[in-house]
């Protein structure tokens, strides 16, 4: 790493967890005017992700902001263009390769040109492009626009998930290098299109070099976290290091010291301009949430272990196979591993920090409830046995 500067202000653990709730969307009013897109240009990126328990992830991120936001209304935000009256329709995101697989704005295209020209120049991968065709997608696409890979000929040879076809392969590499556009799905299915045609032409160009890339990338990771150590702001849209170190002192973020942190960090100025005031979100958290992302940021700023264990076999699991963070009064309070059944959302599992939580993870789990058009709420075990009475006594007085 360069030489750093001297931190411009110290904050201590307290004001730096506050910065970060606040640059996150979960402290103040939430701007409901904006709505679902405010949400997406807030954070500057919504992961997307199969697994779909309560919701899906990118659905549950504007629920954990706005609160009770319609599921169609949140799909409808991210893929449906709005006409002005007198140009035609423009999208309002484009899906691509960030921290993730994410859901952008739209105006954000020119800044990844860094990354297609990376996946340009790449010399090996894990699938193989058959010869042809690659142009045939595009000459596909271009005869009979938007299509999903189904359409273009089958996503996959049999039913293994990586076994992909030629045709799969084909748009998937022109989606990384950018000759293909996702600016719409259909249920779960990537709509593909030609950047040509789908990006608005304004942005349609590579024409920033690495450097102005970077910066605007690592300022905006800057601004969704408020403040964050190289890691954090490294991990935001998976960039390297090194990358981070050589734009950051012209990005515009400020060095500051965090007490406890052990390490440089940087802040939006912004976000140390006025202190963070407000009413906190009580909600349940998608392990996807870019509040959670970093898993030892998660553990620096709010003291908190967390891991998805979708993918840990089920003798080995902790917390549940879907385990979602309880965020109340600025704190994580504990997790709860939802189900569904029919009009029932089930609590498969939930683990509490102590008997204050009790009150904040019942109003969660009502209102997730709620959202999900779920008319029940079954507690199926706590994990501590002495918090399950209270937990269904502050349930049952809600409900009543």
């Amino acid at each position: 790493m360069p030489s750093l500067p001297r931190p411009a202000t110290d904050l201590t653990a307290d004001e730096a967890r506050r910065i970060a709730l606040r640059a996150q969307g979960f402290l103040g009013a939430p701007d409901r005017r904006a709505g679902v897109r405010g949400v997406l240009r807030h954070l500057g990126a919504v992961q997307l992700d199969t697994i779909s328990v309560l919701a899906r992830s990118h659905e549950l991120i504007p629920y954990a902001r706005l609160g009770a936001v319609g599921r169609r209304t949140v799909d409808s935000a991210y893929w449906t263009p709005s006409p002005d009256g007198t140009t035609a329709a423009e999208p309002h995101a484009f899906e691509y390769w960030s921290h993730a697989a994410c859901i952008l704005p739209i105006e954000e295209w020119p800044h990844f040109a860094f990354r297609r020209r990376a996946y340009r120049s790449r010399p090996h991968w894990n699938h193989p492009l058959p010869e042809g065709a690659y142009e045939q997608v595009i000459k596909q696409l271009r005869a009979e626009g938007p299509l999903t890979a189904t359409d273009l000929g089958g996503a996959k040879k049999t039913s293994e998930w990586w076994d992909w076809s030629g045709t799969k392969v084909a748009v998937e590499r022109a989606l990384m290098y950018g000759e293909v556009v996702c600016v719409e799905r259909r249920g779960w299915k990537r709509v593909y299109d030609l950047a040509e045609r789908a990006v608005p032409e304004a942005l349609l160009h590579d024409r920033l070099d690495d450097t102005e890339c970077l910066r605007r990338l690592v300022r905006l990771a800057g601004q969704s976290l408020g403040v964050g150590t190289r890691a954090d702001i490294a991990d935001y849209h998976r960039l390297k290091g090194e990358q981070v170190d050589a734009v950051i002192a012209d990005s515009g973020l400020v060095p500051v010291s965090v007490e406890g942190w052990g390490k440089p960090a940087w802040a939006d100025p912004a976000a140390l301009a006025a202190p963070p005031r407000g009413r906190h979100r009580t909600t349940l958290l998608s392990p996807f949430d870019s509040l959670i992302w970093e898993r030892a940021r998660t553990e620096r700023i709010f003291g908190f272990t967390h891991r998805l264990e979708a993918y840990v076999p089920k003798p080995k699991r902790v917390y549940g196979y879907f385990a979602m963070p309880i965020l109340a009064g600025g704190r994580l309070v504990g997790r709860l591993d939802p189900a569904r059944e029919g009009r029932t959302l089930v609590a498969k599992q939930v683990t509490l920090d102590d008997a204050r939580s009790v009150p904040a993870v019942a109003q969660a789990l009502l209102e997730a409830a709620s959202w999900v058009d779920c008319t029940n709420v079954r507690v199926e075990r706590v994990e501590s046995s002495a918090l399950r009475e209270p937990l269904m006594r502050e349930l049952a007085r809600a409900v009543g």
